[in-house]
């Protein structure tokens, strides 16, 4: 199992916004991260900086990579921009995290 952890940016104001969307996320897309090999994935918000801090645990042999591609994703991604930092494709802006310690 591989665990990673990347932070996207939230723009201000749309903090319940965006639990809102998360907490009707699509069964789709659910079912998509799933099969990609997503098995624990988290989203946390420093309300103070609009920070998302996010940490996925994915199994070996995932297909993360081809997630881009899918129609699912590239709806989720146009959802989710009006309210968060995007690169031109409206995927987030990501930006990878190295794990210092873990206990």
């Amino acid at each position: 199992m591989q665990e990673i952890a990347f932070t996207m940016k939230l723009k201000k104001g749309f903090e319940q916004e965006y639990k809102k969307r998360h907490d009707e996320i699509w069964e789709e897309l659910s079912i998509t991260l799933y099969k990609a090999g997503i098995r624990d994935y988290a989203i946390y918000l420093d309300e103070n900086s609009g920070t998302l801090f996010a940490v996925q645990r994915r199994i070996d042999g995932h297909t993360i990579d081809s997630l881009p591609e899918l129609t699912i994703m590239k709806k989720w991604w146009a959802f989710m921009a009006d309210i968060m930092e995007v690169n031109s494709d409206n995927s987030p802006v990501s930006v990878a995290l190295t794990c210092v310690f873990k206990n």
